[in-house]
């Protein structure tokens, strides 16, 4: 670690010392340290499945064309995926009652995998699967067939994976938790998201409105960047978050 990157650690290690009320959003970029690839960008999913099969109307009408698509992407790739050192970290953060919230636009449940709790899942949850007819949810996945659609054992209604398609609108009460949760912020880290999801992306901006200080773990320049970010460390969380905890003074 150079000279520069040390000091502006230590500045921020120090901010997060005194910080009162801390929120992380989290996105993809946490995610593909554990080798989950993300859709958008040269190597994202889109470049390989067509969207459309994630379209809720779409899904619905044709759950047999699109079944097979959901089920290679979500649960024959990624179910074994672990979670990485940066998880770890914040799972821990949590745990010592240094960090509040975690705010994640990832369905990959590694948060919650690797022990986190208090975690808003912005845009749902891959690992379980919701009835679009009763609402009852299944957890237990490890029935799952590619060619069989899968259906409530209640009541026979087709299971969708308990996610936000496209054509679907985030729930309120996520909504609204992860905008509070974003006002209450006086430090607001910001870790592996672009900023070019909406609404997602406006939580940083409204933790900006309400005095937090923004820190920016990225491996490039996000939209957030050159706009509200405070400190900005370049680099893979899985190696940044540790580094920061080792400056940190937890009870």
């Amino acid at each position: 670690m150079n000279s520069f990157h040390e000091d502006i650690i230590k500045k921020v290690s120090s901010i997060l010392n005194a910080g009162k009320y801390i929120v992380a959003f989290t996105g993809a970029g946490i995610s593909a340290e554990s080798g989950i690839p993300p859709f958008r960008g040269q190597d994202g999913l889109w470049n390989k499945y067509d969207p459309v099969n994630l379209n809720l109307n779409y899904y619905l009408s044709n759950p047999r064309k699109a079944w097979p698509v959901i089920y290679d992407i979500f649960y024959h790739h990624f179910t074994d995926t672990l979670p990485n050192q940066g998880h770890t970290i914040l799972a821990r953060w949590e745990k010592n009652k240094f960090l509040k919230t975690i705010i994640t636009q990832n369905i990959d449940n590694l948060h919650q995998l690797a022990g986190s709790s208090s975690v808003i899942p912005f845009h749902g949850n891959a690992r379980q699967l919701l009835c679009t007819k009763c609402n009852n949810l299944l957890t237990d996945l490890k029935y799952l067939n590619k060619n069989q659609i899968p259906v409530c054992q209640k009541c026979g209604g087709l299971l969708k994976p308990d996610f936000v398609f496209f054509g679907e609108e985030i729930p309120a009460s996520v909504l609204n938790s992860a905008f509070e949760e974003a006002a209450k912020a006086d430090v607001f880290f910001v870790i592996g998201t672009s900023g070019e999801v909406g609404p997602a992306n406006q939580l940083p901006q409204t933790a900006k409105r309400n005095g937090a200080v923004i820190i920016e773990i990225n491996l490039d320049k996000s939209l957030y960047t050159n706009n509200i970010t405070d400190y900005f460390l370049q680099g893979k969380s899985a190696f940044l978050l540790p580094l920061l905890d080792s400056f940190l003074i937890q009870t």
